[in-house]
């Protein structure tokens, strides 16, 4: 089956190794990805302000069931990609990281692993009602951009039974697009992602 799938990574420092990817599965099957905006979309959508992103983020998840964050070495910290991430759980999205730092940029340079996005963002009881928290110096918060309780029924994982943040990590696949033949393993990794949301 054909998944239309939500990209997210960190557009300055990846968007070649992204593309690259991104066009392997493509040319591959019949899949449908999005998440490829012009940079100059994104830019002007950030000018307008933050609610004007948010929308545009949440108008690029529409109709999407899986979403795949394309990790390089600094895509863990960006506030739009966990934004991305916390917008997918909401919407019963699968979710997967794919490491792409073994891929190499518009330089022939090839990256640096970086820190699992999933393990930076996470779910946790308080007062009976479930948050999101991201991680934060090394601490983990509150989550800013989304503050209102999430119902438990929404999550397709099992919903967190104290105020212990669980990463969604414990729930998410992590691949390495260079070490694990990406090229050729894409599309069951998404497959697979889906599967375990049940989409």
């Amino acid at each position: 089956m054909a998944r239309r799938t939500f990209f997210s990574f960190h557009y300055q420092e990846d968007v070649w190794r992204a593309w690259n990817v991104r066009n392997c599965w493509v040319v591959n099957g019949d899949q449908e990805s999005v998440g490829f905006f012009d940079g100059s979309v994104f830019e002007a959508s950030k000018k307008e302000g933050d609610d004007a992103l948010k929308t545009f983020l949440r108008n690029g998840l529409k109709k999407t069931s899986v979403t795949c964050v394309l990790s390089g070495q600094y895509t863990a910290s960006r506030r739009w990609v966990r934004y991305e991430i916390v917008r997918s759980v909401l919407k019963g999205n699968g979710l997967l990281t794919v490491d792409i730092h073994g891929v190499k940029n518009n330089a022939k340079e090839l990256g640096v692993k970086g820190k699992n996005p999933l393990a930076e963002v996470g779910v946790y009881l308080s007062n009976g009602k479930i948050y999101f928290a991201e991680l934060k110096d090394g601490k983990w918060v509150k989550y800013s951009d989304y503050t209102l309780a999430i119902p438990a029924s929404d999550l397709w994982f099992e919903a967190p039974t104290s105020n212990t943040v669980v990463k969604l990590s414990k729930y998410c696949i992590r691949y390495d697009f260079a070490a694990q033949n990406g090229g050729e393993n894409f599309a069951d990794w998404i497959e697979t992602a889906a599967n375990l949301a049940g989409r």
